[in-house]
This record gives C-alpha cells, sequence and structure tokens, in this order.
C-alpha cells in the first residue's frame, strides 16, 4: 500500500480520480511554476523593470529546460521548498547576465502557491463537470421513478408515506447549491499571489501593483494582494470540497440503507464477496459515506492551517500540502462514483397501485 490509496495503482480505480490527481503530479506542478517564472519575465518586460531580450532569453531557457530531479530532491530537504533549487538551475540555464533578472521581486512562496492555483482552475472545472453530470442523472432518475412510492424515514424508523422525488430532491438540490457555491468561491480563489520577499514588492518599487496585473493577465488568474499568510480562500475552498463529499456521503448511507431493506431499490451491480457469492454489496454506496467522513476530518486540519504566524509559515503552509490534494481527489472520486452509482439504479421506490 502506497502512503495515500487516492493514487494507489490499484486502490485509485475505487477512491481516485485520475484527471485530478494528474494536477498535482510532480510533472504538472512543475510546469505551473515555469509558467509563473515565464510569465513573470514578461510582465516586468513590459512594465520596463527588466529589457525585453532579457525577457525573450528567459523564455528560450524556459522552453527547453529539463529539471535535475535528484537535486531538486535533495535541496527540499535542505530548504523545506523547492525553488531555491530550480531558480538556481534555471539561471544556469538562462546564463548570464540574464540570470539575473530571472524571478526578480519573487520569493519561494509566489512561485508555489501561483502554481497551485494555476492547477487549480482545472479542479475547479472538473468538480463542475461532475456536478452537472451528477444533477443531470439525478434529475432523470427524478422523472422516471418521481412519482412512486416510498416509506419515509425519520431517525431510522417508519413515519408516513413519501415520493420518490421527496427522496431525490434530498439528494439533488444540495448539489445545486455547490454548483452555485463554486462559481461564487471561483474569482475569489483563482488569483495570483506575487508578493516577494515579505509581501510588500519591495525589489518592484511603484511598478509592483502594474507587474502584478500583468503577472496575473498573463496567466489567466485574477490580481489581488498578496496573501502568503491570508489562507481564507484555501479554507474557504476546502470547505466546499467537505460539503460536496458530505452531501454525496448522504445519497451513499441512502442507497445502502434501501438495498438492505431489500424492496425499495433495486442495483444493477454491486461488489462481489469471497465467502458469499451470492451477494451484491453496494460497494459504491460505501465509500461515498467514507470519503465524506474523510475529508470532514482533513478540514479540520485546513482550518489549522490558518495560522500563519506574522508574514509566512513553513508549518502551517507544509500542512495544507498534505491535506488539500486529498480533499480535491476525494471530491472528485465522490462525483465520479456517485454517478456511476446512480446510473446502477434500475428502480425505485413502489409503484403507486401496488
Amino acid at each position: 500500500m502506497t502512503v495515500s490509496p487516492l493514487d494507489h495503482p490499484v486502490l485509485a480505480a475505487l477512491l481516485g480520480d485520475e484527471e485530478t490527481v494528474r494536477q498535482f503530479s510532480s510533472e504538472v506542478e512543475m510546469a505551473a511554476m515555469l509558467s509563473f517564472e515565464f510569465a513573470l519575465a514578461e510582465a516586468e518586460a513590459e512594465e520596463g523593470v527588466i529589457e525585453a531580450d532579457v525577457a525573450a532569453t528567459i523564455a528560450a531557457a524556459l522552453a527547453s529546460f529539463v529539471p535535475d530531479l535528484e537535486a531538486l530532491r535533495r535541496s527540499v530537504a535542505r530548504d523545506g521548498v523547492i525553488v531555491p533549487e530550480l531558480v538556481r538551475q534555471l539561471r544556469e540555464a538562462v546564463g548570464t547576465p540574464a540570470s539575473d533578472s530571472l524571478h526578480f521581486g519573487a520569493t519561494s512562496q509566489d512561485v508555489i502557491d501561483t502554481a497551485l492555483i494555476l492547477r487549480l482552475v482545472s479542479v475547479l472545472q472538473r468538480l463542475d463537470d461532475l456536478l452537472v453530470e451528477m444533477v443531470a442523472k439525478l434529475a432523470g432518475l427524478e422523472l422516471e421513478f418521481g412519482s412512486r412510492r416510498l416509506m419515509g424515514r425519520t431517525r431510522m424508523q417508519a413515519a408516513i408515506p413519501i415520493t420518490v422525488a421527496d427522496r431525490i430532491q434530498a439528494w439533488r438540490e444540495p448539489l445545486e447549491r455547490h454548483r452555485k457555491r463554486l462559481e461564487t468561491l471561483r474569482p475569489a480563489l483563482l488569483v495570483v499571489q506575487f508578493g516577494g520577499a515579505a509581501g510588500t514588492l519591495d525589489k518592484l518599487g511603484t511598478k509592483a501593483a502594474a507587474v502584478r496585473a500583468r503577472l496575473a493577465a498573463r496567466l489567466g488568474l485574477g490580481d489581488a494582494p498578496q496573501w502568503h499568510s491570508q489562507r481564507d480562500r484555501l479554507a474557504d475552498f476546502a470547505n466546499l470540497l467537505s460539503l460536496i463529499t458530505g452531501s454525496l456521503g448522504k445519497f451513499g448511507q441512502d442507497v445502502a440503507l434501501m438495498a438492505q431493506d431489500g424492496d425499495e431499490i433495486v442495483l444493477s451491480a454491486g461488489g462481489g464477496s469471497s465467502a458469499m457469492p451470492h451477494k451484491q454489496n453496494p460497494v459504491a454506496a460505501e465509500v461515498l459515506v467514507t470519503l465524506a467522513r474523510f475529508n470532514a476530518t482533513q478540514l479540520a486540519g485546513m482550518h489549522q492551517a490558518l495560522l500563519h504566524e506574522q508574514e509566512r509559515s513553513g508549518a502551517a503552509w507544509t500542512l495544507e500540502w498534505l491535506l488539500l490534494p486529498q480533499m480535491a481527489v476525494a471530491a472528485a472520486a465522490s462525483l465520479r462514483l456517485a454517478g456511476e452509482l446512480a446510473a446502477q439504479i434500475d428502480s425505485i421506490g413502489v409503484l403507486a397501485d401496488r
């Protein structure tokens, strides 16, 4: 077993989401960091901070750059971040005198945080696409089976008759609200991070704001003041991830209970048992409950990561690296599994004339 089952070569088929996992790979992260350095050089050239030919030299070197991964690995153990060694390698590739203008005015956190946000652009789109698909599948089930009867249950006990539509609406409506939350979050989250050594962009003087705006535009991100130690954007995102998995966990738990009851739902497929071949275990439904509980647990850690001392924290920042990628993958995996589970529902409820 690997450290995380979410990208395990076998378990990821159950617990992971390949497209989202890819956004947190070292290859995609490296590409995003190089995009930051390229865009920064171009932005600074446009504002006259560095010469245009210098920016062109930097761009050419970045286009063909191949990192020394082993040196990066050794340096992280020493420096705690990849960027000092990466910048050293990049400056060597650029050569003098242009190398002095590479990374000018930036700090390690600018590179890493902006590279994260660049990758979250794709992650948010993946989540939105999956939410749209899931809402549509639930709407289809409601259209097909919504008029059928179910026994409504409160506190795990039979209450009064309801319709299938009543229960499906309780699954679907939170997902529709999560789409709206995601749309509201998008412009606040997808912003550049550029603050320099201590957040003041001191090396850029009066051109700081203009360079930052050009940098953001070149990267396709929103412009915003530095947020080195202000992590509420990422905590808000983590909260949404937990809300998504929580709502899908409720869907999974309901389906598992209905399958246990025996006559309320018919599923076309289930997981096999090594000891009892006759069984069809509601695997997807169970995993939705698991992932909901997993993200709820990780969310507390993301709130702990809000505690950045003074202008930058190494400890809180590193905690984010451990938690946020797993939460994002868990949310995407939950949406993928929920869609598969919805497609397995062949029948739900009891015909009204029975």
